[in-house]
């Protein structure tokens, strides 16, 4: 059992790495490629969305490749509240270090990678309005993406792709709404990574806006879930015909 614990972290941190190290590249991308194509303006949100779906796509493909790997540690704590995912405490206990560690790895890989005249739009999560709105903003956020993911995952019957693609709607509805408040993260591995690199890793802002809030958002969010879709469903009714049959072998 402790052997598989910390299989799960190392998977969760290098899925993390790699998570930091590609999604830190979306604006350079989207900028690329709307230069490219000629696009302007808000139809350069249907670039990041394709470049969002496909890496949700491809994350969840390597997450199941490295045995139920996770690099969002609301995500993993949304699943487990809601009675889903098969952790424990003492595994999300090693998990969730190891996401904040390959973060950082995955931050400190781009900026070295990415070339000089695309640095300018690396970054991460930064708050923009005070602390106590941006902790209770960056907790709603993470509440309604948690739920998402919740209900797209479990209720949802399509394909991976198409699941991806859901996930990947919400996520961008949710960077944009939530861009003048907290950047917005909704991932505080993510979040841990950038702001170890900006020596604003061990404040108490940091802890509070992006580690305590979003944890209480997403295990709002698995109550929500559970009270919503975990009521037991409804036997279907019997033919007439049948239940005078087995009234009769009761009756016999």
């Amino acid at each position: 059992m402790a052997l598989g614990m910390v299989r799960a972290a190392i998977s969760d941190a290098f899925l993390t790495f790699l998570w930091v190290f590609c999604v830190s590249t979306l604006r350079a991308s989207t900028y690329y490629i709307a230069t490219a194509i000629g696009v302007q303006g808000h139809l350069t949100l249907l670039i990041t969305y394709a470049l969002v779906a496909t890496l949700l796509f491809a994350f969840s493909v390597i997450g199941t490749a490295l045995g139920g790997a996770s690099f969002n540690p609301t995500t993993t704590a949304a699943f487990y509240a809601a009675g889903f995912g098969g952790q424990s405490l003492y595994s999300m206990a090693l998990r969730f270090p190891a996401q904040a560690a390959g973060a950082v790895g995955g931050a400190i890989a781009i900026k070295e990678v990415m070339p000089m005249h695309y640095k300018h739009m690396l970054g991460g999560p930064s708050l923009k309005v005070d602390v106590h709105t941006g902790a209770v903003a960056e907790g709603l956020l993470t509440f309604f993406i948690s739920l998402a993911v919740l209900i797209v995952v479990l209720r949802t019957r399509v394909s991976s792709l198409a699941k991806a693609s859901l996930i990947a709607m919400a996520t961008v509805t949710l960077v944009v709404a939530g861009s003048g408040y907290t950047g917005p993260s909704m991932n505080p591995a993510n979040a841990f990574g950038w702001a170890y690199l900006n020596n604003k890793h061990d404040t108490w802002e940091h802890f509070y806006v992006y580690w305590i809030c979003p944890f209480i958002g997403a295990t709002l969010a698995a109550v929500v879930y559970r009270v919503v879709f975990s009521q037991p469903q409804p036997q279907p009714q019997q033919p007439k015909r049948q239940k005078k049959a087995q009234k009769a072998k009761k009756e016999e």
